[in-house]
């Protein structure tokens, strides 16, 4: 699908599955109503559609309320709307729904999570994506034939994903800019307070060397080194060797900006990542204590009580208890926030 046919889109249709992320949603749809109101005119329409249509609740417990779709008023492309357990969230019909609009010649595309919905229905096999950076690791592994960027957002022929958050706004700004040129998307910008619109090579995660505007360049070098390293952790030595440093400057440096060792962050690295891996897929225990560079399922297991106050059998057991017992729960009730992760 060519840049000119993205920009004549003016049927925009959003799909959103149980416990959906309300802002992504929202900015999405922002953004269209922005331009029809500084433009004059209505430009675009949006639609919320759901297999059976009712009311569908976000994960901050509001709800939307979404019509079945109409066969004589497709749209130009409908975007997925995902957010927390994502997986208990997709049923059957909904993956039939995504498949007959990819049919019918329909871009598809996501917000958030929405991206593994799209991947679990075949829908972007050989494509190249965008999901949210916390679920990269864990939709890698789960879907091989699907190339993950860490980008904002991605837009491969007629599959437009995003991450969540803001990053919608960005998109959608980039999506219409054709259309009502660069004046509109200025005015629109400053209508959010918004200083700067973020392209598709813009990366999701804010560098270290931005979050920290003191960091040295050689400890945002070692943390990029530990992130790319995490099935064969590199020993504090290799690291300052990589980033022409000694132990003793890393060790010095990340108690200044981290407060904790170097050795201590990596290690949380590699927990929080088995974490994502024991929420998100379901590979063996050993499988995972492998993937995050532990040499024993044994070390890992107490490792991981240690930081988590609960055995990964445990947390594997207590995210299934929540799969089976999701779809009984009232659509009124509130979602339950994640708890925060490990920080020493």
């Amino acid at each position: 699908m060519s840049k000119s046919e993205i920009s004549s889109f003016s049927h925009f249709a959003f799909l959103p599955l149980y416990n959906f992320t309300m802002i992504a949603f929202s900015n999405a749809i922002e953004v269209l109503r922005m331009a029809n109101y500084l433009e004059g005119k209505a430009l675009y329409r949006w639609s919320v559609i759901t297999p059976e249509g009712g009311m569908v609740c976000a994960s901050n417990g509001l709800s939307v309320k979404s019509g079945r779709p109409d066969p004589a008023d497709i749209p130009d492309v409908v975007f997925v709307c995902g957010g927390t357990e994502i997986e208990t969230a997709i049923h059957s019909d909904a993956l039939v729904l995504m498949q007959s609009f990819a049919n019918q010649g329909v871009a598809m595309g996501s917000l958030c999570t929405g991206t593994f919905a799209l991947a679990k229905a075949g829908l972007l096999d050989g494509y190249v994506c965008a999901t949210h950076w916390e679920n990269m690791s864990a939709l890698r592994r789960t879907f091989p034939s699907v190339s993950f960027s860490r980008d904002l957002f991605v837009i491969d022929r007629d599959r437009l994903t995003c991450t969540g958050g803001i990053a919608p706004l960005d998109m959608m700004l980039n999506l219409i800019s054709r259309q009502v040129g660069k004046t509109t998307i200025a005015a629109i910008a400053d209508q959010f307070i918004l200083e700067h619109v973020r392209d598709d090579k813009d990366q999701q995660r804010v560098p270290l060397t931005v979050r920290m505007n003191s960091a040295r360049p050689a400890m945002v070098e070692v943390v990029s080194l530990m992130e790319a390293n995490i099935e064969e952790p590199l020993s504090l030595e290799d690291l300052a060797q990589l980033s022409n440093s000694s132990p003793r400057q890393l060790q010095r440096m990340f108690k200044e900006h981290m407060g904790m060792s170097p050795t201590h962050y990596y290690l949380t690295l590699r927990l929080r990542k088995a974490r994502e891996l024991l929420r998100q897929t379901d590979m063996s225990i050993l499988s995972i204590t492998m993937a995050c560079g532990f040499q024993s399922a044994c070390h890992f297991s107490k490792t991981y009580r240690e930081v988590f106050n609960v055995a990964p059998s445990s947390e594997r057991r207590k995210q299934a208890s929540v799969s089976i017992s999701l779809p009984l729960l009232s659509q009124t009730a509130a979602a339950q926030c994640e708890p925060a992760g490990y920080v020493a």
